[in-house]
């Protein structure tokens, strides 16, 4: 494995979330770039490097000659906004952003980087602005812009966009989560419980009132009034799923394990609830399990229809959580690699799986996963460090050396992790009879110690 396989896979990584729009079927010297002399090449792919292992101000440096080279080209204002972003330097980063988005007024991604970047820099208004041209290329940018209206302090806006997006697409976890929000920070709680009755008698169909009623008394901690809120809709609306949002946790609280069960059961069929509501429930299940082992084949029966029904990925990452807290790590490993089948960009169920595996003896597959991953995320030094204790395990000393050493290159101000990976080239260069280096590893180690200590 040579050097300059991993700069190519970090240009792949950190120029994939412009490139992917700006370019997709093109050889990147003939679009992104244009056609570019051989010395902007170099020195743009030098700020990838650069880039790729954190050393933000080289990025700039070789940028800006870029930007001697090309003035006008868009992607170099866009990647120099980046790793000013990386720096903190917001204004900075502003300033190029507005420099692409002046170049290329039509592209989202540019678009999408500056609301972030002003939100970042608490310039909401201009924050908004952004959002609401964003808004031409995808009505999903709406609920962001519920967030930044709460942010500026523009609660009714907030909630006339919530309240949208809650007619169109149902309610959702994180929606009530803003709902609350700024109902805390309004302050008025009596005239919001008033204007919510009243809308409950004026249409005492619409669920989410009782919903949003249910959630007033619970911050309050009047948990007697949000329980009979709760039995209230259900009495009006029989046939209603959303309550048992509610239920459940009521039953949790009042020791009603058979009802709760139920409730959170009809939770988890509902076509109207979203995923991540039913995950905040799994949640709690897989904690109420925990106390109740009784219930256990219950989870299994919901996981499984949660699997059928839902994004498995983020399911199965919380099952293999649950099963490795237990000590039950094959069935935990199980799950965390079903995760993975189904997505390979959740660096935490990435990293989990590997762990396991080199904990259950499974080297080959632990080594072969590493490298794979290695592919995606091309500038994490714990993947290089899990691949070379695979491959120590698996006697492949001079493969370990190599890739140990090319980790050293990613690893930034961990001196932790510099130890364990000193500690692995300690064993790979001793089992290769190398001596001399094996004791150079073991004073780097013990230096490190000291000043850690």
């Amino acid at each position: 494995m040579k050097k300059y396989v991993f700069s190519i896979a970090i240009f792949l990584g950190v120029l994939a979330p412009f490139q992917e729009n700006f370019a997709q079927e093109k050889d990147i010297n003939q679009d992104d770039l244009g056609n570019v002399t051989d010395a902007f090449q170099e020195q743009f792919f030098e700020a990838l490097k650069q880039k790729g292992i954190e050393n933000y101000e080289k990025a700039l440096l070789a940028l800006e000659k870029c930007q001697k080279l090309e003035p006008d080209n868009a992607v170099v204002y866009f990647e120099m906004a980046r790793n000013y972003n990386e720096l903190e330097e917001f204004d900075k980063a502003i300033l190029n952003l507005e420099k692409a988005h002046q170049l290329v007024p039509e592209r989202e991604d540019v678009l999408n980087q500056l609301y972030k970047t002003y939100t970042r820099a608490q310039r909401y208004d201009a924050a908004i602005e952004s959002l609401l041209k964003l808004l031409n290329f995808n009505e999903d940018y709406k609920e962001k812009l519920a967030n930044i209206y709460l942010l500026n302090k523009q609660y009714e806006q907030a909630l006339e966009t919530i309240d949208e997006l809650d007619r169109r697409e149902g309610p959702s976890t994180y929606r009530n989560q803003l709902r609350r929000q700024i109902y805390a920070r309004t302050g008025d709680t009596g005239a919001q419980i008033e204007n919510l009755e009243k809308a409950i008698s004026n249409n005492p169909k619409n669920e989410q009132n009782y919903l949003n009623l249910i959630y007033i008394y619970s911050d309050i901690g009047d948990d007697e009034k949000a329980y009979n809120t709760a039995l209230q809709l259900q009495e009006t609306n029989p046939g209603s799923t959303l309550v048992h949002l509610a239920l459940y946790k009521f039953h949790l609280n009042r020791e009603e394990p058979e009802e709760a069960v139920t409730s959170m059961k009809i939770v988890f069929e509902s076509e109207e609830i979203d995923a991540e509501s039913k995950f905040k429930v799994l949640n709690d299940f897989l904690i109420f399990v925990d106390n109740n082992p009784d219930y256990e084949e219950d989870l299994m029966q919901v996981s499984k229809m949660l699997s059928e029904r839902e994004n498995a990925p983020k399911l199965y990452g919380q099952l293999g959580q649950y099963y490795m807290k237990r000590g039950e790590l094959e069935d935990a490993l199980n799950f965390f690699k079903a995760g993975l089948a189904e997505n390979k960009e959740d660096f935490q169920l990435v990293r989990n799986t590997i762990f396991l595996q080199l904990e259950l003896g499974k080297y080959k597959e632990a080594q072969l996963l590493s490298k794979e991953m290695l592919e995606v995320f091309p500038a994490q030094p714990v993947l290089f460090l899990l691949q070379g204790i695979a491959l120590n395990k698996l006697e492949a000393y001079k493969e370990a050396v190599e890739i140990l050493t090319f980790g050293l290159d990613y690893l930034i101000d961990s001196p932790r992790m510099e130890i364990d990976f000193y500690t692995q080239l300690k064993i790979a260069h001793q089992k290769l009879g190398e001596e001399k280096k094996s004791v150079e590893f073991s004073k780097k180690i013990e230096t490190l110690l000291k000043e850690i200590e």
